[in-house]
């Protein structure tokens, strides 16, 4: 079988790699996502049901036909869909079909569930021994490494909480979870990077691997300054609200209309900062002559800043501190889609819609190649929309129930 999009000169780096996507939600789609804006051929296996994520807006009025939210558009563009029931034993025969020319399998089920249906990574393996098997749980796989929480189901917030996250998050009392999904998004990445580097080894040894991220290991990965600080000094991180608990300035300060994030931890962009605020008489006290002296006094520095800063705007402070000191808006969706830098860069895609009176638009791709660019190509495919094309492609009879 010759992967859809082979040899062509304007596909993405990742031209030629056939991943079989059977995630749902947020962190396997992320996942897999990632791929497929590069040139993956991403194959979303569907149940009869299709992903829950179909069913979650917010819609478009004239997209309820379609039923297909926001939310699963923004997930899983660039894919197509295949219905499958793993549950029959045709659908079974059908996923081991697609394994033989695949390269990728990614799944992400309660621990145990692939097995019980008959289609362990051993099993598969057997059928295409380059075969790179990722899989996304909340607490990994025994094959590396067992965890008393292996048969737990998490979401994101459990993520989150466990990882340590949120125990550094938000005032001191109130631990705080972030308001983008990250204990979905991180693991989706760390798992994407996982595969490419897999098929990388697979096609050099000629042999696939079992691979998995846990979305408890890749939350406290990412929260690895609770790490150190515990085990060289046995401090506990908390909730620092917007400070830092290592550096001042590096925080965000109240502007006439909103917030301005500032972050000079150098004492020479401390004294550029006091040069813009007029203030260079306080470039000799000793109250903020370093770093650790201003995080002695941070509240005596949140002032001086808040007393500057709000008497300007966002776009004014934005002009003045620009290019001079690290320093930016805290944006909201709204600013961000009229910041000349976002259009300059394309980071928005408008998505093609059939019949859509309204044109709805997605986050583009984040990492830019300059001779094989990522792009948002299609926007999430219908619910078993490429059955008969997958099917004829990988050589399957098309015959019985999915």
């Amino acid at each position: 079988m010759q992967p859809r999009g082979a040899n062509n000169p304007s596909a993405g780096v990742l031209d030629g790699i056939v991943v079989l996507d059977l995630t749902q939600m947020l962190a396997g789609p992320y996942c897999t996502m990632i791929l497929a804006d590069h040139g993956a051929d991403v194959i979303k296996i569907e149940p009869p049901h299709g992903d829950m994520s179909r069913q979650m807006g917010p819609f478009l009025e004239d997209d309820l036909e379609q039923c297909q939210g926001g939310y699963f558009h923004s997930i899983n563009r660039n894919k197509r869909s295949v219905v499958l029931d793993l549950k029959a034993e045709t659908g079974k025969e059908k996923l081991r079909g697609l394994v033989k020319s695949a390269n990728v399998i990614v799944e992400n089920f309660r621990h145990g569930v692939m097995e019980r249906m008959g289609l362990s990574y051993e099993s598969l393996r057997e059928i295409n021994p380059a075969l790179v098997y990722c899989a996304i749980r909340g607490f990994g796989d025994a094959r590396t490494g067992g965890s008393p929480y292996v048969d737990w189901p998490a979401f994101d917030i459990v993520a989150q909480a466990m990882g340590g996250f949120m125990s550094m998050t938000g005032p001191e009392a109130l631990p705080t979870k972030a308001g983008a999904g990250i204990g979905d998004i991180v693991p989706g990445i760390m798992a994407a990077f996982g595969i490419v580097a897999g098929v990388r080894h697979a096609e050099i040894k000629g042999e696939g691997q079992f691979l998995d991220v846990a979305m408890y290991d890749a939350m406290l990965a990412v929260s690895e300054r609770i790490v150190y600080r515990y085990s060289f000094a046995d401090d506990i991180s908390h909730g620092e609200g917007n400070e830092h608990p290592l550096v001042c300035p590096f925080s965000i300060y109240a502007a006439r209309d909103g917030w301005m994030a500032i972050g000079c931890p150098l004492d020479q962009q401390w004294n550029d900062l006091l040069t813009v605020m007029d203030m260079e008489h306080l470039k000799a006290d000793a109250r903020f002559l370093d770093n650790p002296s201003r995080v002695e006094n941070s509240e005596e520095v949140r002032k001086l800043i808040t007393g500057w800063t709000s008497q300007y705007t966002k776009r004014e402070l934005s002009e003045i501190l620009g290019g001079r000191v690290p320093a930016g808006p805290v944006n909201n969706i709204a600013d961000i889609v009229d910041d000349p830098h976002i259009q300059k860069r394309n980071m928005l895609s408008p998505l093609e819609l059939r019949g859509m009176t309204k044109q709805p638009f997605v986050a583009s791709v984040p990492v830019h190649f300059t001779e094989t660019p990522g792009t948002v190509r299609s926007p999430g495919p219908e619910l078993g929309e490429h059955n008969e094309e997958v099917f004829r492609e990988f050589g399957i009879v098309a015959r019985g129930d999915s």
